[in-house]
């Protein structure tokens, strides 16, 4: 897992083919906007949350955010502990998303 500000998190993904957006909030944060064309699975879920995972690719690049950064850091780390080599955790988390939302 690598933690990248706002702006890093964005260049990175835009220039990222292999890109796949998770979204660990739950279905309220959802509603309230969400990042373009992101995939959401609440990390509150537990073994759901675990079941929905091994259900992705693990050769794609996971660009993960959550409201603050706290629970995509720890969804990261969960991610790669089951396998996954590629993740991204947005610092700041979305409420301080700056590009587009999607509503």
């Amino acid at each position: 897992m690598i933690d990248l500000t706002q702006e890093e998190w964005q260049a990175k993904l835009i220039e990222d083919d292999n890109a796949f957006i998770l979204d660990v909030r739950t279905e309220d944060e959802v509603a309230d906007g969400y990042i373009p064309n992101s995939t959401n699975i609440d990390i509150y879920l537990g073994q759901s949350f675990l079941d929905e995972l091994e259900k992705l690719d693990k050769t794609k690049t996971y660009y993960v955010y959550c409201r603050s950064g706290n629970r995509s850091g720890q969804a990261c780390a969960i991610m790669n502990s089951v396998g996954f080599e590629n993740t991204y955790n947005l610092q700041g988390g979305f409420m301080n998303w700056k590009g587009e939302i999607a509503k």
